[in-house]
């Protein structure tokens, strides 16, 4: 199936750091991109992957899970780690919750963690229906384009299938499970409003963690998507603080 416009993966040779990127839940590499292309031109090493089911209709989306998400970023970070003396890990949503665990799982190779409004549970009384809801219908509304500023387009999909959605939920109860094995440092920022993760989903990160560097950043004029918000630039700032501070050899080297 054709990837849809705007969805295709990104990839960036750059200085020996690397950076993974994972996005979100029916989302797509576009809610990313601009992140990942400001890091590249600050000169570091950038993989930002297009999840299976993802970019192209949500019919292909119901025949993946989590293993199959997992399976594609924990691909990248080590054909990343092959080729750079350090990694750090992104992600949005469920892609924060995908690079906690390759966090929690990876140790040491892992430097560092930046994640945005990460996803730790599928909320609602719908959640507990999932195991027997998805035999029943096969998707439901989805929520895109979560943004304050407007004629943003994340290319993601209308609609949430089922089978995709139960598969989440449980993974998300497995990355909560392992929060604790996170040790790196961690920059964790969360939009005040967001209409598709909670707050009470980073503070549930933040709880249960073993980091001892964490910094927590509010976004104040962005919603879910503040990757393409009114946000984007301090996202993309504060992440390339982070990872510098913590690759201190890479000071003065962005690309000019």
């Amino acid at each position: 199936m054709p990837v849809l416009p705007g969805a295709e993966p990104f990839r960036h040779t750059g200085d020996p750091v690397g950076v993974l990127m994972c996005h979100g839940f029916t989302g797509s590499p576009a809610s990313l991109r601009p992140w990942a292309q400001h890091l590249a031109d600050q000169g570091l090493t950038v993989s930002l992957p297009l999840l299976p089911g993802h970019g192209t209709r949500w019919q292909d989306m119901q025949l993946t899970g989590w293993q199959d998400w997992y399976a594609t970023v924990d691909h990248e970070l080590r054909a990343l780690r092959d080729r750079c003396e350090q990694v750090f890990v992104c992600g949005l949503s469920m892609g924060g919750a995908l690079a906690l665990r390759l966090a929690a799982k990876h140790g040491d190779s892992v430097s560092g963690v930046v994640v945005v409004n990460p996803g730790n549970k599928v909320h609602g009384l719908a959640a507990k229906a999932l195991p027997v809801a998805r035999y029943l219908a096969r998707t439901a509304p989805g929520l895109v384009n979560d943004t304050v500023k407007e004629g943003v387009d994340e290319v993601g999909y209308d609609r949430v299938p089922l089978h995709a959605a139960h598969s989440l939920r449980r993974f998300f109860q497995l990355v909560d499970r392992e929060l604790p094995q996170v040790t790196q440092p961690l920059l964790l920022l969360h939009s005040r409003t967001d209409h598709v993760v909670p707050p009470v989903d980073s503070a549930r990160v933040l709880s249960r963690v073993s980091s001892v560097d964490v910094t927590e950043v509010l976004l104040e004029r962005s919603y879910h998507v503040a990757t393409l918000d009114h946000d984007a630039e301090q996202i993309f700032e504060d992440s390339y603080a982070f990872i510098s501070r913590l690759a201190p050899d890479r000071k003065g080297t962005a690309a000019t």
